[in-house]
């Protein structure tokens, strides 16, 4: 069913998940069959699965069996477009094996083929009112999301992005040269899209801007800093948040930091152990974000708040917030050596 063939993403209950997760970013299909060796259904690993296995710590190294779901929904080979639809957006799914009379897999129905390209109602909000001080002197004429990289600029590059995921509704927080913005992308016309501009009076945040939007969204929304180049689903980020009953969801980045030093662990006085220049593994904040409409209510009218300030009162608050980790490419340009470095990564991993 599947316009990708299905049989790419195909593995045994004995891959390792890091092999699972290479043939999955492959395929774009972004999700594994796993069969058995009669090429029946052993279980299905879903981008969902994959990320919530990279939260808890799980070796990239595991079988594919130990985090797969062992009971995925399918559909019979004689059933119709309509049902398999039907079928899909009752259980919240996007992709469907599909099986003959022995419960073979015979192909692989996906929401994007029932469908098609269809614009998606979820609004996106772009920060892109910051002074950009660390990129100084490169931000002195020009506000950081107009840099270019590749010969866009950074903003252009985040709209086309969202553009071809189906994303129309865009609105765009301004403060800083917000002029040299709504002259080049005036109303998003040439994209696709249709844009509003959010201006910025005072500096207000990355969560404190959204007071300005015109009126309370009825779908999730996307919040993204305009500074940040990714190949990330938005799609897949909005399917994870509405599968974990998230109020807010934020993306995260594994960060690595090795300690240049051996590590002594004591007791009182007593040597325990003796570690050399260990790894520290942490999650990062990635500057990505899903908002269910509730989680607005939260936010002070015309009043500096940051995104973490938002995160930090719904989880006092006992509201369900998640992380969502990435895996695909992601670049921060924060600073002359990430702008730099976006220059020559971007033009051979875009």
């Amino acid at each position: 069913m599947s316009k990708i063939n299905w049989q790419d993403v195909v593995v045994s209950p004995e891959t390792s998940l890091r092999e699972a997760i290479a043939r999955m970013n492959t395929s774009a299909l972004q999700v594994g069959l796993v069969l058995d060796t009669n090429q029946n259904l052993a279980g299905i690993l879903t981008d969902g699965d994959v990320r919530r296995a990279i939260l808890a710590g799980i070796s990239l190294d595991i079988d594919v069996s130990k985090v797969m779901n062992p009971n995925p929904t399918t559909i019979s080979l004689l059933a119709s477009r309509t049902d398999m639809l039907a079928l899909m957006r009752r259980k919240v799914i996007h992709h469907l094996p599909i099986v003959d009379e022995k419960d073979r897999v015979v192909g692989l129905a996906t929401l994007d083929d029932l469908i098609g390209a269809v614009e998606r109602p979820n609004w996106v909000v772009l920060m892109a009112g910051g002074l950009g001080t660390r990129l100084r002197p490169l931000t002195k004429e020009r506000p950081k999301p107009m840099l270019t990289v590749g010969g866009k600029p950074i903003l252009e590059i985040i709209i086309e992005s969202f553009a071809a995921q189906g994303f129309k509704n865009i609105f765009v927080s301004v403060n800083y040269k917000a002029d040299m913005i709504e002259d080049y992308f005036q109303g998003g016309e040439q994209w696709g899209v249709h844009l509003t501009y959010l201006h910025e009076q005072k500096r207000l945040g990355t969560a404190g801007a959204l007071s300005l939007l015109p009126k309370k969204p009825k779908e999730p929304i996307i919040v993204m800093n305009a500074d940040i180049l990714t190949q990330m689903s938005f799609d897949s980020l909005l399917l994870f948040h509405q599968s974990e009953n998230s109020l807010a969801t934020m993306a995260v980045r594994e960060y690595d930091f090795q300690v240049p030093y051996g590590v002594v662990r004591v007791d009182e006085t007593k040597i325990q152990e003796i570690e050399e220049k260990p790894v520290q593994r942490f999650f990062v904040n990635a500057g990505i974000y899903v908002l269910s409409p509730e989680a607005l209510d939260l936010l002070p009218e015309d009043t500096f708040f940051d995104m973490p300030t938002l995160f930090e009162e719904l989880i006092a608050a006992g509201q369900c917030t998640t992380a969502y980790p990435l895996q695909e490419y992601w670049l921060d340009i924060g600073r002359l050596e990430e702008f730099e470095r976006a220059q020559v990564e971007w033009n051979t991993d875009s």
